[in-house]
């Protein structure tokens, strides 16, 4: 990893702590966080108080595994955006509050917003 990667992945997390000082799931109103690594997204739906993922989904899991080429892209954003909108929406959970990791809001992270939007779950 060169140092500019290295640089780079710090004012990530330093972003992501002071947004995290700002936000906080719920039961009723749970947090949903984006990570994005190199090949993969991971998304999980939170709820702080309690310190429990209620439902999670990632382009590891063999049902989207199997539907895309590249997983670190903009289409498998919006499948894995769709998919934890549905996982959510049937665990009972319409609003959610989006916690973009640290991550600018463009991109990838925008189009996984958009699509999880469109699943009818509201930020």
């Amino acid at each position: 990893m060169s140092n500019t990667d290295n640089k780079i992945g710090t004012l990530r997390k330093k972003r992501h702590i002071r947004l995290r000082k700002k936000i906080l799931g719920t039961a009723i109103r749970p947090r949903l966080n984006v990570f994005k690594s190199h090949k993969h997204f991971f998304v999980q739906v939170i709820n702080d108080i309690e310190g429990k993922t209620i439902v999670s989904a990632s382009t590891l899991e063999k049902e989207l595994k199997a539907n895309l080429k590249a997983k670190g892209n903009i289409s498998a954003a919006k499948n894995i955006g769709a998919l934890i909108a549905k996982r959510a929406l049937d665990k009972g959970f319409k609003k959610v509050i989006f916690d973009r990791g640290g991550y600018s809001y463009q991109g990838a992270i925008k189009a996984l917003a958009q699509a999880a939007r469109e699943a009818n779950l509201e930020f």
